[in-house]
């Protein structure tokens, strides 16, 4: 199994998550679980418009790197643009969270991705659907992560479904 978090602020948001959510499914697998849209802050910069975020889980037969090919090669489609060494607004943002309980360091992959105990707008949707997943790293489950969590940026449970 496969964990992703995907967010849009660019361009119409959701139709860019449910597009990208239909591609995962159609290339890495299907689609076991997934959280409610979120509207949240931008992390890390300011001026940027608000993001919709979300968290799913699929089941894969893909390897680790594969599943990293597959989602950029998806991102890219979705119009993403990367500018080395800047955060840019984007269409689709496509990261790997887990894939099982895999521990994974290389100069191209970092599973559980590094930056999960940071972040509410990953940690919150994540705990909706995997409240009690034990990180592999931290040894704790997401629900701790969520109560350690420092982050204090806005978080809103929307309404909005996907499918």
């Amino acid at each position: 199994m496969v964990c992703f978090s995907l967010g849009s602020n660019l361009g119409n948001r959701i139709e860019f998550l449910r597009q990208a959510l239909q591609m995962l499914e159609e290339r890495v697998g299907k689609m076991l679980s997934i959280s409610s849209i979120y509207e949240t802050e931008p992390w890390g910069v300011d001026g940027h418009q608000n993001y919709y975020n979300l968290v799913a889980w699929f089941d894969t037969k893909l390897l680790p790197d594969e599943v990293l090919e597959t989602a950029m090669i998806i991102e890219k489609e979705l119009g993403r643009m990367r500018i080395k060494n800047m955060i840019e607004p984007r269409t689709i943002d496509i990261d790997i969270l887990f894939y099982n309980n895999l521990i994974i360091d290389t100069k191209s992959l970092k599973i559980p991705h590094p930056l999960i105990k940071n972040r509410n707008f990953v940690l919150v949707p994540l705990a909706e659907v995997s409240g009690e997943f034990v990180h592999p790293e931290q040894m704790v489950t997401i629900n701790e992560l969520v109560k350690l969590c420092k982050d204090t940026s806005i978080i809103i449970k929307t309404d909005i479904k996907i499918k």
